[in-house]
């Protein structure tokens, strides 16, 4: 008789909990505790139900003293017995199952990978686990503060973005690797960076500059501006993903690197680092993990056009949607008090344009890596 084929869950066995890392077995133990209250709803007779901090604008809040954005204490109560939330519930529990596997199998999967994995048809229904990706990576979000767990710790990672360079040495899942030594590419900062994938060694960097774009990012880094100015260079390709912003954090709070930004002259460029500094909205409950509040911008600012003597082919006009989100960002609370923000961003609408930090370009190749930022760097010039 031929034997038979082992099931996929059964060939790939869960690690006991004395292989796991510290940082598993505290989300595990999360997890297991979230399957013991659904048991014990069942057990004495209640309906089985989730409460689901609110990831809301109406649930963040601005704390002043710490200088981030932090969730309030609003929640959402999601029941298995209510046909309008049913099929939530049981989406929130199947992206803890499948933590739980990923953890104990010691894998990491993607959100797309995720979707996949767990998604089917219920048996005896046509009705699928989930109709589209959107679905299971809002509750991914729902399970991250329900937990209290990034989704890294989830073992979940997103597209990988962002690149860095410079004097420091980093052990990426056990293998050494010289940031000094990386070529044209630099090292690519992964989506997982936590303390138990990624440490640092031999750092002799006295700073950060993260910049906005790779294409600005290859202009400093050809110029080798992070060797002249012993320095750590990172990009996050425009809006920088949680891996690039989890990274800038852990490099600032661990090793006590200050952190200056060079972006876009545009209200886009301004929200970047609004994100970079306090937080973002949507993952307000994660702030204390990502905000950096002593982060400061270094360009390309408002005054450049005159004080760096552009030519008026490099502005480009703003839109009404320009207009519109420039005042929006100059009305959040961490920038509503700030003179020298709101000087800022009235002397833009007042111009009427926005500038690249290529615009920069217009003046020599190497301007922005010779010129611009050593000055702004060696005169304080910048803001915070």
């Amino acid at each position: 008789m031929a034997k038979r084929k082992p099931k996929t869950n059964e060939r790939a066995a869960a690690k006991p909990m004395s292989e796991l890392s510290p940082a598993d077995r505290k989300t595990l133990t999360a997890l297991t505790g979230l399957g013991e209250r659904v048991i014990a709803c069942a057990e004495r007779s209640r309906p089985p139900h989730l409460d689901i901090p609110s990831r809301t604008l109406s649930n963040v809040r601005f704390n002043q003293s710490k200088r981030i954005l932090e969730m309030g204490s609003g929640t959402n109560r999601r029941e298995l017995f209510n046909l309008s939330q049913a099929k939530a519930y049981m989406q929130t529990l199947l992206v803890g199952t499948g933590a739980k596997r990923l953890i104990e199998q010691g894998k990491t999967t993607s959100l797309r990978g995720l979707y996949y994995m767990l998604k089917h048809t219920i048996e005896g229904t046509k009705e699928e686990t989930f109709d589209e990706q959107g679905e299971s990576d809002s509750m991914i979000e729902d399970a991250e503060v329900l937990l209290n767990a990034l989704r890294e710790e989830l073992h979940l990672y997103a597209q990988k973005r962002g690149e860095m360079v410079g004097p420091i040495t980093v052990i990426d899942s056990g293998d050494e690797i010289d940031c000094t030594r990386m070529g044209s590419g630099g090292y690519g900062i992964p989506s997982i960076v936590e303390p138990d994938r990624i440490q640092f060694r031999n750092c002799k960097a006295t700073f950060i500059l993260h910049v906005e774009k790779d294409t600005v990012w290859q202009r400093f880094n050809e110029d080798k501006f992070w060797r002249k100015h012993n320095c750590i260079l990172t990009h996050g390709a425009g809006q920088p993903p949680r891996g690039v912003r989890r990274m800038l954090y852990r490099l600032n709070a661990e090793l006590g690197l200050p952190i200056y930004c060079v972006l876009d002259n545009d209200p886009w460029g301004y929200y970047i680092y609004s994100v970079i500094k306090q937080g973002s909205i949507n993952l307000a409950y994660e702030s204390k993990r990502m905000a950096i509040p002593s982060v400061r911008f270094l360009g390309l600012r408002s005054i450049d056009f005159e004080r760096c003597r552009l030519t008026p082919s490099v502005q480009i006009r703003l839109n009404d949607q320009d207009r519109k989100r420039a005042k929006q960002i100059a009305g959040y609370p961490w920038f509503a008090n700030k003179r020298p923000w709101q000087k800022e961003i009235d002397l833009m609408l007042k111009n009427g344009f926005k500038l690249e930090v290529e615009s920069l370009i217009s003046k020599d190749i190497s301007y922005v890596t010779e010129e611009y930022v050593p000055t702004r760097l060696a005169e304080s010039d910048f803001l915070d």
